[in-house]
């Protein structure tokens, strides 16, 4: 299979998120590979999921997303320029939110946050040739790799 691959810039403003998802989703489609919408609707929410993160921890610092695919890996990657990795724990039952990492966990076939010169890299990655499971299973720390 050929490598595709999108990177982008992104605001660190409430919209960035959003403009992610969007050209991400649009970029894949252009790809033109069928991916199906399992893995589309699951890419659509780690990549809104790691950089409403990266945003929210980043201040003013900027955020950038990656999306590749590669053999049969979709690796979505965000930096940020905060060097404070996730560290996910039980949100309340009140909490609006806290859940992200939990999804990142549930929707991800391996992720893993790793300190960089500038921040952090945030990742998760879809291995194309795994079946879906129908047990969800979430692994904490954010450390699974």
């Amino acid at each position: 299979m050929e490598a595709h691959q999108l990177a982008l810039s992104l605001p660190t403003t409430l919209a960035a998120a959003s403009e992610a998802r969007h050209q991400a989703v649009d970029a894949i489609a252009g790809w033109g590979l069928g991916l199906g919408t399992e893995v589309v609707h699951a890419a659509e929410l780690l990549i809104s999921e790691l950089v409403t993160n990266a945003v929210q921890y980043a201040g003013t610092g900027s955020v950038s997303l990656a999306v590749c695919l590669d053999e049969a890996i979709l690796r979505i990657e965000v930096c940020d320029t905060s060097p404070v990795l996730p560290q996910p724990a039980l949100p309340d039952a009140d909490s609006e939110g806290g859940r992200g990492l939990f999804l990142v966990a549930a929707l991800a076939d391996r992720y893993h946050a790793e300190p960089t010169e500038t921040g952090k890299r945030c990742w998760a990655e879809i291995d194309l040739t795994s079946k879906p499971s129908q047990e969800v299973a979430c692994f904490l720390p954010f450390q699974r790799s």
